[in-house]
């Protein structure tokens, strides 16, 4: 396949998605993930699908990304076998890796991860139907023991089993990061309206999603907690409201300072992983010293949100193709497997 050949797959998949998500067919794949994977309700998958079909999927998107880097790029003299191993914690949230490999003119041999199994083989099952030539460029793969490179996401443990297994071949192996939110207090409430998306979306399941709020010494968190009410129907979800509950009883029982609005905790500490359902503070006196704070902390930190960051609010969750995960350039370290 030509790299022309390719762009229009990608974008024929996405114009296929968009006319038939609402088709007897995409509906019985939804509720088999879901019956796989209780946090993937019919509303994130779709949410999910529609985010990669705008930012992903569209000609002229694909077009511009390319576009940024030199042709050569895009058509290596010998394609490479190239390992995916996709993560689960939010539907087909490994798919902008197989993109990136797939465009590059290598070869994806895909491992779903066992929570997203479902829907990275039918949107894969799609892409060879659209266009038979695919099948040589994305593979499904059970083991992955004979590749030439690998792009692997996973938790922290995870990844030490990835550099053991991957270390000798060219790879990006990916950790856990988490997602920021600096607040001086001067936001509308329509932005902390969209900061609640950046939290609750996926039910935080995301490393995209906010987990830590920075706010000026005394922010009144009123404004915030009436912002984001229209996410209160979040407890309507069993697994949800079990981690919800079960963590208020924790900072109960440890006299634990935290805010508490009915389905989201907000605990007063300097610690940067916040489990589902809470979210931590911390309070600053200058910005200046936020930014020095989060400047040593940048290998654990995603996206960093904010009035006046690169990312704003509500928008943590909608990456564009050149939002490369842990600011690793996945097209770069493709190119530089010609040299294997």
């Amino acid at each position: 396949m030509t790299l022309e050949e390719r762009i229009i797959l990608f974008s024929t998949l996405g114009e296929y998605i968009k006319e038939n998500r609402a088709s007897d067919e995409f509906i019985s794949v939804f509720q088999l993930a879901k019956s796989k994977n209780p946090w993937f309700t019919q509303d994130n998958i779709i949410k999910a699908l529609e985010g990669i079909c705008d930012t992903f999927l569209k000609f002229d998107k694909l077009n511009h990304f390319v576009n940024t880097y030199s042709r050569e790029y895009f058509n290596p003299k010998s394609p490479k076998k190239v390992g995916v191993v996709a993560a689960g914690n939010i539907p087909l949230v490994g798919f902008q890796d197989v993109l990136h490999v797939v465009l590059s003119g290598h070869i994806a041999h895909v491992k779903p991860s066992s929570q997203d199994e479902v829907l990275m083989t039918f949107i894969i099952k799609i892409l060879h139907e659209l266009n038979v030539a695919s099948v040589d460029f994305i593979k499904l793969s059970d083991k992955l023991n004979d590749m030439d490179a690998y792009i692997a996401t996973g938790s922290g443990n995870t990844s030490r089993y990835f550099e053991y297994y991957f270390g000798s071949k060219p790879h990006v192996i990916r950790k856990n990061r988490i997602s920021v939110a600096i607040l001086t207090g001067e936001e509308s409430k329509t932005q902390l309206s969209d900061l609640g998306n950046d939290i609750f979306s996926f039910f935080g399941l995301g490393c995209r999603n906010v987990s830590k709020i920075y706010v000026p010494k005394g922010y009144d968190f009123v404004n915030f907690f009436e912002s984001i009410e229209y996410w209160n129907s979040i407890t309507l979800h069993s697994k949800y409201v079990n981690n919800y509950d079960y963590n208020k009883s924790i900072l109960l029982v440890n006299g634990d300072k935290h805010l508490d609005n009915g389905f989201l905790l907000l605990k007063d500490t300097k610690e940067m992983h916040s489990p589902i359902s809470a979210a931590f503070y911390e309070e600053y006196d200058s910005l200046e010293e936020v930014n020095a704070h989060l400047n040593s902390q940048k290998d654990s930190l995603q996206c960093v949100v904010g009035s006046d960051m690169d990312v704003k609010f509500g928008k943590t969750q909608s990456p564009e193709l050149s939002d490369f995960a842990d600011d690793v350039d996945t097209i770069s370290f493709l190119k530089t497997l010609e040299e294997v």
